[in-house]
Order: structure tokens, then C-alpha cells, then sequence
């Protein structure tokens, strides 16, 4: 009887099991193609190092922006790339393209976005938002009537004072949709007592349809609503956007296409009729 003389594993097997072992499941899944393409002479043994390692950190960061888009509960993923600069002329490419290189972050400033309803004020919220969560920021992400809602039933459950200190913590709070709901005045001073907390603390990020000159109405008393505005502006870049709706025009265009459509309809059996044989 002969005995098997056992194979050593091959290099394929040894960095299969030495990538599992780093738990580097992003070059684990690469390492495949990355081999092939070495033995197909596309790639240097640098380059195939450089693409495995690479692999690996583009499924660590991916990964990481998933579970920091869940805890900053981000309703959607809005990036700079995709907002058209061309419709909203009054919007100033350079300042946006400076606020997303996020050094308001660390120097702790402010950004208020006005304008009224569908002109993009969320969308460059959201694209800062995850800019800064693609860095390793904490984002956390609220429109105002959810937060006044948040901070009553702090208040009532007699846990308003770790409720702030938990809303301080984030690097980067964006609070959505100022104005578009009115405020009681116990929400305004909840709200007045948040801001207070985070002034040169950490960065905010809010959104409203209104003018400074309208938030005394907002909040239902021009003397609290005069100080909010004198802490927000402290440290602050206001964005202005003065421009048309994103969803009317796509309502507009929705509403073009489907004229168009029925025109052509309506055409079309003429042109049949046309091409009958005449009797």
C-alpha cells in the first residue's frame, strides 16, 4: 500500500488563509482576478499588492459609510456630483465645493441653507452629511419636528439634560425643514437650548424656507428667535438659493412627455387612414 505524501498548499491557499486570518474579507473577495491578471502578465507584483490592499479598504469604507448612514439616519445618499449647478445658477459653485472640503467641521461653524421649498437646500445638506460621514465624522441627521418631538419626551420622561449632552456629541447635526411646521414655545426654547449647547461645540447644519427676518414668527418670540439667529451667525455660512423647484420642473417634464405622448396618439390613426387603399 503506498503512502500519500501530503501536498503543501499552494500560494493561492496560503494567502486565501492569511487574508481570512487579517479578516480582510474585501482582498479575500479580490484575490481571484488580482492572481489572474498577474498571470496574464496585466499586472506588476506592486500593482497586484496595491490592488488586493486596495480592495480591501474600498469594502472597509464602504462598510463603515453604511453604518454611519444608519446611525445618522440619513434619509437618502445626496452627493455634490449629483446636483445641477445649471439649474440653480444663484448657487455659488466655489463656496459649496469649499464647505465640502468640511473645514467648518473642525473649526465647529455653522451652515444655513435658505430658500424656498425644492430648490436642492436638503440635497446640499445631505451631500455635506455624507461627506463627512465618508471621513469618519458622526453625522446625525433630523428634521426639526422630529427633534422638538425627541426633546419633549425627554422632558416629560425627566431625561432632558442626557438628551442634549447625547445631541452635542455628533461632529455634524443637520436639522431639516425649518419654518415649514409650526412651533409651540416650549419646542422654540427646547430647540433654543440645543443650539446653545453646540454653539462652538460642534458643527450644525440647518435648512429653512425662511428668511432670518420671518423666525421670529417661526418661533412664536422675536427675542429668543433674535438670539438663536445671533449665535448661528457667529460662526457661520449662509447659502442663498433663489431659483426654481427641482420637482415642478421634473413635474413639468413629466407633464411635457405625456402631452407629447398623446399628441403622437392622436396622430397616429390619421397616418393609418392615409395609407388605406382608396375604394
Amino acid at each position: 500500500m503506498t503512502r500519500r505524501v501530503p501536498t503543501s498548499p499552494s500560494l493561492r491557499e496560503q494567502l486565501q488563509a492569511q487574508l481570512a486570518d487579517c479578516k480582510m474579507p474585501g482582498a479575500l473577495e479580490a484575490l481571484d482576478d488580482v492572481l489572474r491578471r498577474c498571470d496574464d502578465g496585466a499586472l506588476a507584483p506592486g500593482e497586484a499588492i496595491a490592488a488586493v490592499l486596495g480592495a480591501h479598504i474600498e469594502l472597509r469604507n464602504a462598510r463603515r459609510l453604511q453604518t454611519a448612514m444608519r446611525s445618522a439616519r440619513l434619509p437618502a445618499v445626496k452627493t455634490l456630483a449629483d446636483f445641477d449647478f445649471s439649474f440653480q445658477p444663484s448657487v455659488k459653485r466655489e463656496q459649496i465645493e469649499s464647505l465640502h472640503t468640511l473645514g467648518f467641521v473642525e473649526r465647529k461653524e455653522n451652515v444655513v441653507l435658505l430658500g424656498p421649498p425644492g430648490v436642492g437646500k436638503t440635497h446640499l445638506a445631505l451631500s455635506l452629511a455624507v461627506a463627512a460621514a465618508q471621513r469618519g465624522r458622526r453625522v446625525y441627521f433630523t428634521t426639526l419636528a422630529d427633534l422638538l418631538h425627541s426633546l419633549e419626551d425627554a422632558q416629560a420622561a425627566g431625561r432632558l439634560a442626557p438628551r442634549l449632552r447625547t445631541l452635542v456629541v455628533p461632529s455634524l447635526m443637520v436639522i431639516d425643514e425649518i419654518g415649514y411646521l409650526p412651533i409651540t414655545r416650549t419646542g422654540a426654547m427646547l430647540f433654543f437650548q440645543l443650539l446653545s449647547r453646540r454653539y462652538e461645540q460642534a458643527a450644525t447644519i440647518l435648512t429653512s424656507n425662511k428668511g432670518f427676518e420671518d423666525w421670529g414668527e417661526i418661533f412664536g418670540d422675536d427675542v429668543m428667535a433674535a438670539a438663536l439667529v445671533d449665535r448661528l451667525v457667529h460662526h457661520c455660512h449662509i447659502v442663498n438659493i433663489r431659483g426654481n423647484s427641482y420637482r415642478l420642473r421634473q413635474h413639468r417634464d413629466l407633464a411635457r412627455l405625456l402631452q407629447q405622448d398623446g399628441a403622437t396618439r392622436r396622430q397616429a390613426p390619421a397616418r393609418e387612414d392615409a395609407t388605406l387603399p382608396q375604394g
